[in-house]
């Protein structure tokens, strides 16, 4: 049912591993590179809440309610991931963002949904890091791609403003991977059929999306409102890291910052700055494991014993936020696994308890549209952070290239302390 997720994964990985070195690579200053991120959360803001509330009025006796959405999307991210380390220009490259970012929700939301339409109650924290476990084997092998690719002797050379021949091929074989595992979710999972299909049948036909979201947004919950809250913290500081880490690390850590076009010695500083963006690239694959190894723990507990939900999260964030801060204080590159590490804590809980604690708080006909609409909560501090919010933030801890994951860690910090807020003992333990 999940294994799906794996594919999506290599596409969300490289995408946050890989798309800031592709934007540098072609040109951009660190200053711009959020900016160009702008349509990664502007495509979500859009796709997720309609393609959950299609897929919640969506039944096919052949296809199922969720899995038609899996293979559009696939299909799409994976010519999008094949083309966009092909793109001559910035405008070019931030228009395949586009589109992978609008091709991946189209196929992740309905998987969320999916978890919540099979499991009884009792099994979702179990469901969800389950997928959590998936999606850390893929963010781990992705982001050590372009390295592995490297070692086979597709070498990592670029001419001016070019994409290095390992990055294509990564990102080729990440386009394999994404369309093969959804197919095998698609052939392998079977769905139920509307418990009430003559109702179903009704409110397809009465219902609009206009006026349903309308009326999910008015009736919120005040427990999805609190974690809407302390996802909005979290996603600001993965969005954060996801665009900015490349720049600032490879500037900071490794000292071989993005060379100028015209610089006089140009070969030889892109020739280290690629080297130390391959590095990059594999140590991010660390939070990934992390998070895997995380989800792997957690599954065995979650199969014998409740979870409490809430501790887990604020412990885990915490940790994910003195892994950023550490990255200013590290004597050396040998140091920053060590601080993905500590990220992948935080990672591997922010994509499965609270989607665990929302799942016992909405209505199950409305899971797509819910799973949708409280993702905004995720696309809108990314928005808010690509319109200038890094920049502008950035500055309270200094001028320098590391103060973006500074920024990250302290945003990261306050989502785990936020968790205090969550009373609700029926979905903070599951």
């Amino acid at each position: 049912m999940s294994f799906g997720f794996m594919g999506i994964q290599f596409g969300f990985a490289l995408q946050g591993g890989y798309m800031s070195r592709i934007f540098q690579t072609l040109g951009a200053s660190p200053e711009e590179i959020p900016g160009l991120w702008i349509a990664a959360p502007l495509t979500g803001l859009i796709v997720q809440p309609i393609i959950g509330f299609l897929s919640d009025r969506t039944w096919s006796v052949r296809f199922g309610r969720r899995k038609p959405y899996f293979l559009i999307g696939a299909i799409l991210s994976s010519i999008a991931l094949f083309f966009v380390p092909y793109s001559p220009t910035l405008w070019i490259a931030a228009g395949f963002l586009w589109m992978l970012d609008a091709s991946i929700n189209i196929s992740m939301e309905p998987f969320r949904a999916l978890v919540a339409d099979k499991l009884p109650e009792s099994q979702r924290s179990y469901g969800f890091i389950l997928q959590t476990l998936i999606i850390g084997i893929g963010t781990w092998v992705a982001s050590n791609l372009p390295w592995m690719v490297s070692q086979l002797g597709f070498n990592d050379d670029a001419a001016a403003k070019g994409i290095p021949m390992n990055v294509k091929v990564a990102f080729a074989i990440g386009a394999v991977v994404f369309l093969g595992s959804i197919l095998y979710t698609i052939f392998t999972t079977t769905e139920y059929p509307p418990s009430d299909e003559a109702a179903f049948e009704k409110e397809k036909k009465n219902g609009n999306f206009i006026t349903d979201f309308w009326s999910s947004v008015t009736s919120m919950s005040p427990t999805m409102l609190k974690l809407g809250l302390i996802q909005f913290f979290s996603w600001f500081a993965f969005f954060t890291m996801w665009s900015m880490a490349t720049p600032a690390l490879t500037a900071t850590v490794y000292n071989a910052p993005a060379p100028l076009a015209n610089s006089a010695n140009f070969e030889q500083m892109n020739q280290a700055f690629q080297v130390a963006a391959d590095s990059v690239g594999s140590n991010m694959g660390v939070y990934g494991l992390t998070s895997m190894l995380f989800a792997l723990a957690l599954t065995f507990y979650a199969a014998k014993f409740s979870v409490n939900r809430k501790w887990v999260h604020l412990v885990s964030l915490v940790a994910g936020g003195a892994g950023f801060i550490l990255m200013a204080f590290i004597p050396s590159p040998d140091y920053l696994w060590l601080c993905f590490a500590l990220i992948g804590f935080a990672w591997g809980s922010i994509l499965s308890m609270p989607y665990a604690m929302l799942s016992s708080t909405v209505d199950e006909n409305k899971m797509g549209l819910m799973m949708g609409l409280f993702n905004m909560f995720i696309v809108i501090p990314q928005i808010i952070a690509a319109l200038g919010g890094v920049n502008a933030l950035s500055k309270i801890f200094g001028d320098g290239p590391i103060a973006p994951m500074l920024l990250a860690g302290s945003s990261l910090v306050l989502a785990g302390l936020l968790n205090l807020i969550l009373t609700d003992k029926q979905i903070t333990r599951g």
